[in-house]
């Protein structure tokens, strides 16, 4: 009677657990039938609130879920905190079942290469690098497009302020930043001939000190507006600028990758950023999940330039005149019909000036 007992226990237990379907999640992200598609993300470093790249990313996303009704449990996001996460981390929401899985930055290349070909059914996206893979689809801006407008926009505001000088502060050197660095050098030489540049990098995308410590630095050389590509590090940039302003100083930023205005604001309302030079890289994790929900995922690269609204300025810029507006629109006019071509080839070196 006892031997029974247990024998039919066990039967209920075992009957219970397949109902279940069991402890094996692997698959929960496709099969989930309270999700249409699941999105995975992973922040390079600097946090999912860098008020930059990362948080760019993932209002994309975030945008696209809302959009199509999604609830969250169908998006979420893994932090890097160092390089040695990358693979973790892509590997963890591969294994998880998630539709699509994307990559912020250029620095996932080699992790990426690896995570995509052991998960061959995954579709991943990466952005800033090319991977050839048949399950990656990578976005590439014309950032050196874009920094063509902080240029003109930063030498135009920095002549109006009696001064020729501009500066230009980096993450991480390389052709990505570089090409940020490029195309600001050639736009604000073509609005002002005269115009001198500093160049400086802070060798990290999440050192806002050391970034701030440069915005020191130039301001005290005489620059009046700096442009930061530098992801959260560029943040100790804008707190430099917002410092100096509240003391009667008259100076400013230009934002990189979303609209920085509101993260320039002081306690008098007024902000520090002049312009921001957009790198839509909300536009790219849109557009790669509404592929993934229609069935039509594309593993290609996608350059994201003027036309396909992957770069350019706000549309509201209370700090900017109408004279540097329309210089700007006259730029980006010019650079569609190719009467102006920039370089992504940066001309001055790191701590130097023209």
């Amino acid at each position: 009677m006892k031997k029974f007992s247990i024998i039919a226990l066990c039967a209920m237990l075992v009957f219970t657990l397949t109902a279940c379907g069991g402890s094996d999640d692997k698959d929960k992200g496709s099969d989930d039938k309270s999700c249409k598609v699941k999105i995975g993300f992973v922040t390079d470093m600097g946090g999912i609130d860098d008020r930059s790249f990362n948080q760019g990313s993932w209002e994309g996303i975030k945008k696209f879920a809302e959009d199509e009704g999604l609830g969250d449990d169908c998006i979420t996001y893994l932090e890097s905190k160092a390089e040695a996460d990358y693979v973790s981390n892509l590997t963890q929401l591969s294994e998880d079942g998630f539709d699509l899985v994307v990559a912020a930055g250029y620095l996932f290349e080699d992790a990426m290469k690896d995570v995509s070909a052991q998960f061959p059914e995954t579709n991943f996206l990466i952005i800033d690098s090319v991977v050839e893979a048949d399950n990656v689809q990578s976005a590439v801006f014309a950032a050196h497009e874009g920094s063509y407008l902080a240029g003109v926009a930063a030498a135009l505001e920095a002549k109006a302020l009696g001064s020729d000088s501009v500066g230009f502060i980096g993450g991480m050197e390389g052709p990505v930043i570089g090409a940020f660095q490029a195309g600001f050098e050639q736009g604000a030489l073509a609005a002002n001939p005269k115009a001198k540049i500093y160049v400086d990098y802070a060798g990290s995308f999440d050192d806002a000190g050391k970034a701030k410590t440069l915005a020191a630095k130039q301001y005290d050389a005489g620059v009046k507006v700096i442009y930061a590509a530098a992801g959260n590090a560029g943040n100790g940039v804008i707190q430099e600028a917002q410092e100096r302003t509240e003391k009667g100083e008259e100076l400013y930023t230009v934002g990189v990758d979303r609209d920085q205005y509101e993260d320039g604001k002081m306690a008098s309302g007024d902000s520090v950023i002049l312009t921001s030079a957009l790198k839509r890289v909300d536009v790219a994790t849109y557009d790669a999940c509404k592929q993934i929900l229609d069935g039509n995922f594309k593993a290609e690269t996608i350059t994201y330039n003027f036309d396909l609204d992957g770069v350019g300025f706000p549309e509201e810029n209370p700090n900017l005149s109408e004279d540097i507006t329309k210089a700007l629109n006259d730029a980006i006019a010019g650079i569609k019909d190719g009467s102006i071509k920039v370089s992504e080839e940066a001309k001055i070196t790191n701590g130097g000036t023209n």
